[in-house]
């Protein structure tokens, strides 16, 4: 690989958006450019936090082999697949019809069909803190407290708070189910499990479901308990019975309707151009007030841990 290549595609890594990733072309691990050196380049996978150096040198035996043709991207060995998708960041290669060719009129520096925007990159925690920070920073600046501040909100921004509020709720509710699973392979039978902020314990509940009708209404005969007793109207039989007769649903159904509202879409594109935003001014918060607050910050976690120990 000549030096005007090398330097096109240590740019165009230098160039990728803080937080986008990588992925490999068959496996699909995820990985990120962590920095780029004279004679490497430098990637550490998200999957298992293992880095590993990109070397020239083996960018150069790949670029032999493409000046000959294409590379099946099927083709690729575990080893290459790295190499394979930083290369697609250059000017001078391309991913075309599953193959890695060198073709300087179809390669766009910088893009990638293997490049995941910051955005999308995002784990499940990085989702729900982010949109967990989104949500009070729109409750700071719109001052909600209770349901009568709400009544004075503009229709945009109660709908903002409803889909923010959402969207925490369904994030922070997988957080839990994942810490959950983990946390019964740690507690034993009515053991608690103690933290900082509260206190969890195994609690088995029971849920029962009929057996297979024959089952069921062979032990009711044994017992010689009529089977009258437990037989009922199929509520699936039923509809199919309304669907092919004439007979009329509310003959048979009392129906009664509930209101709600139901979130339709999320804009990731702008949520994400927020929090941005808003990480950029915290970035400039340096000054006396930043300072402030963040001295206010340490004096409550420190009355916080006074208090824990104390109790």
């Amino acid at each position: 690989m000549n030096d005007e290549t090398w330097a096109d595609l240590r740019s165009q890594c230098g160039a990728v958006e803080p937080g986008a990733e990588l992925v490999t072309p068959l496996s699909k691990r995820p990985f990120r450019i962590d920095a780029t050196a004279d004679d490497r380049i430098v990637v550490r996978f998200t999957d298992s936090t293992e880095e590993r150096p990109l070397w020239r040198e083996q960018f150069g035996v790949l670029d032999e082999q493409l000046e000959g043709g294409e590379m099946a991207v099927a083709d690729l060995q575990p080893g290459v697949e790295p190499y394979a998708a930083v290369l697609t960041l250059s000017d001078a290669y391309a991913a075309e019809d599953d193959a890695i060719v060198r073709d300087d009129d179809a390669a766009t520096g910088g893009e990638s069909p293997f490049l995941v925007p910051a955005a999308e990159a995002r784990t499940p925690a990085e989702r729900v803190h982010d949109d967990a920070l989104l949500l009070a920073h729109l409750v700071e600046r719109l001052e909600v407290d209770d349901r009568a501040d709400l009544d004075s909100l503009d229709t945009d921004s109660l709908t903002d708070y409803y889909v923010l509020a959402s969207d925490v709720q369904r994030g922070a509710d997988g957080l839990r189910t994942t810490a959950r699973d983990e946390l019964l392979e740690r507690l034993g039978p009515e053991q608690e499990l103690h933290g900082r902020f509260g206190t969890v314990r195994r609690t088995t509940r029971k849920r029962r479901r009929p057996k297979d009708d024959e089952t069921v209404l062979a032990a009711l005969d044994e017992r010689g308990i009529p089977r009258e007793w437990v037989l009922g109207v199929d509520p699936d039989k039923l509809d199919v019975v309304l669907s092919v007769t004439d007979l009329e649903e509310g003959a048979v159904y009392d129906t009664t309707e509930d209101v709600y509202v139901q979130k339709t879409a999320t804009d990731e594109d702008e949520k994400y151009s927020r929090l941005q935003g808003l990480a950029d001014r915290l970035a400039d918060l340096e000054d006396a007030e930043g300072e402030a607050i963040r001295d206010e910050i340490d004096a409550i976690e420190d009355r916080l841990e006074e208090a824990l120990t104390a109790g």
